[in-house]
């Protein structure tokens, strides 16, 4: 068989196999988000169809990657086979008889989105018995006058959704790094809170592991138990936690040197780091700067990406999909380098290693690196400016079609438009309108630029894309409307938070702890969890 242009089916047993003897591997799951969350493998990362151009790229570098695709039995697999051989990909594979044969051969099926993570921090929780407390318990405190500082281990964007009156922004990877600046008192109480539980209990423990002497405890359920105990939330706060003084910096150095002995943090230079690259035809290199985005913004080295650390850990499974791989992290002072690594070790990565010195071995980069898009460059749509769409809207020859997630739709989208799925573009087309015209959006339009050729054979109208996608059409300054007006298709492209619903809120909040609290044990079950423990010091 020819694996340049063809793929070949794996049992689940096979696909057991490989798992586990050593070599890369990257397990996709190309179905929608929504789909995908309801039941899936653990070492599967949701890559949907629909978009599987702009996530394999950084989810899977190197083009000779053992790559298994998975799905329900809905042909999404040989579709998504045959972009990937197109674009370069040579050892594509199937699960034969999908993620039912895998539960049929008696293995562990999960629901949920970032389970890995997720998995991980009940297991950390349970093995180091980080301290928690309840919302009734620290509200009294706070109520009584005492020195409580809340920290909030998300990012900015979700604190700014809701948070804990007096809480501030302190993301992951930032706690350690910027702690020392924060406290008022040795005495102080520091609580540690994220929307439910995972980045609570990892930001918590991450402190304690860094020995700071202060008593540190996980707000048991985040946001949700605050909410579920009947105290109000804050919103739209913007109170982050300010760079650390040169004080705070040599604080925090001197804890991460201490996370690095205990748990075997390696150490290179970027000379080393060249020959990880020199070999990247047969290892795969991730490199990923952990510092904020603000800072990665002004300037970092090329062919690095983003990967805030908190959100590293958080989500590992959306930054890379390739077990076994090479990772390496840089950032300027080696903190939040080093305590991500901490974390990615015990996650069950054994080649994570920290760049000393790296931002100064080169020159800086300022912005964002340009996104690699799979077959981006083969297209030759017709474009059309938003100050033009606008004009065939309100002549009635325009008919619009979005490609945005049901989440961004819902908040704004251009008026009239209707909400698609990419891979079911058929569908979407036959349920709409017809017109003189087919335009078709996403939000940046890069999802619109690659479905345009498939739109155009499918011959329903003449086709052509938002030149900028909805951002163009916001930044003109024209009209925006909300809510799920248009449907094309239904809204399981996405798994919606128990916070994103618009009903039963609380009751999702409380399934959502409940599933959290039982990964646990349904991991013990599972080999495929590679979690380790280690010796406290």
């Amino acid at each position: 068989m020819n694996s340049r242009s063809s793929s070949s089916a794996v049992s689940a047993a096979k696909l057991k196999q490989m798992l586990h003897d050593g070599g890369e591997i990257a397990v996709l799951d190309v179905r929608e988000e929504g789909v995908f969350a309801r039941r899936h493998l653990l070492l599967a990362a949701s890559t949907p169809l629909s978009r599987l151009e702009l996530r394999v790229p950084l989810l899977v570098p190197r083009r000779s990657t053992r790559i298994v695709l998975c799905d329900g039995c809905e042909g999404l697999v040989e579709r998504a086979a045959k972009v990937l051989l197109d674009n370069g990909y040579t050892n594509v594979m199937t699960l034969d008889g999908g993620v039912d044969a895998w539960a049929a051969a008696g293995y562990e099926v999960y629901s949920g989105i970032n389970v890995p993570s997720k998995a991980f921090g009940e297991f950390v929780e349970h093995h180091e018995n980080t301290p928690r407390m309840p919302a009734q318990e620290i509200k009294a405190k706070l109520d009584a006058g005492e020195p409580v500082v809340i920290l909030d281990s998300r990012p900015l964007v979700e604190y700014t959704k809701m948070s804990i009156p007096g809480g501030v922004d302190c993301p992951g990877a930032e706690l350690v790094y910027r702690v020392h600046d924060l406290i008022p008192s040795p005495d102080a109480l520091v609580v540690v809170n994220c929307a439910g539980r995972t980045r609570s209990i990892i930001g918590a423990q991450s402190l304690i592991n860094a020995g700071i002497p202060n008593r540190v405890v996980a707000l048991k359920d985040g946001t949700m138990g605050w909410h579920l105990a009947g105290f109000d939330l804050a919103h739209q706060q913007t109170t982050c936690a300010p760079l650390p003084s040169q004080r705070g910096i040599a604080a925090a150095k001197e804890a991460a040197a201490r996370v690095a002995k205990r748990f075997g943090v390696r150490c290179i230079d970027v000379d080393q780091v060249a020959q990880f690259a020199r070999e990247m035809d047969r290892r795969t290199l991730y490199l990923f700067d952990v510092r904020s985005p603000e800072e990665y913004a002004a300037g970092h080295l090329h062919s690095t990406v983003n990967a805030p650390g908190g959100q590293l850990v958080q989500t590992t499974d959306a930054f890379a999909a390739t077990r076994n791989a090479r990772m390496v992290l840089i950032d300027d002072h080696g903190v939040r380098a080093t305590m991500t690594a901490s974390w990615l070790i015990q996650m069950g990565w054994q080649d994570v290693y920290v760049v000393r010195d790296a931002l100064a071995s080169g020159p800086l980069y300022k912005g964002a690196d340009p996104l690699e898009v799979l077959g981006i460059d083969k297209t030759k749509p017709a474009f059309i400016s938003a100050t033009q769409l606008d004009k065939e809207i309100a002549a009635g020859n325009a008919v619009v079609l979005d490609f945005e997630t049901s989440l961004r739709y819902r908040d704004a989208h251009i008026p009239g438009a209707w909400l698609g799925i990419r891979a079911n573009l058929a569908a979407n087309l036959a349920a709409m309108p017809r017109a003189k015209m087919l335009v078709l959006t996403s939000g940046d339009g890069i999802i619109a630029q690659l479905a345009a050729r498939d739109a155009a054979r499918l011959g329903a109208m003449p086709v052509k894309v938002l030149k900028g996608g909805t951002q163009a059409w916001r930044d003109a300054g024209l009209p925006l409307e909300s809510g799920m007006t248009h449907l094309a298709d239904d809204t399981e492209d996405v798994w919606y938070r128990p916070y994103d619903r618009t009903a039963k809120v609380e009751e999702a909040m409380k399934d959502y702890l409940t599933w959290e609290v039982n990964l646990v044990e349904q991991i013990a079950r599972d080999d495929d969890a590679a979690f380790k423990s280690f010796a406290r010091v």
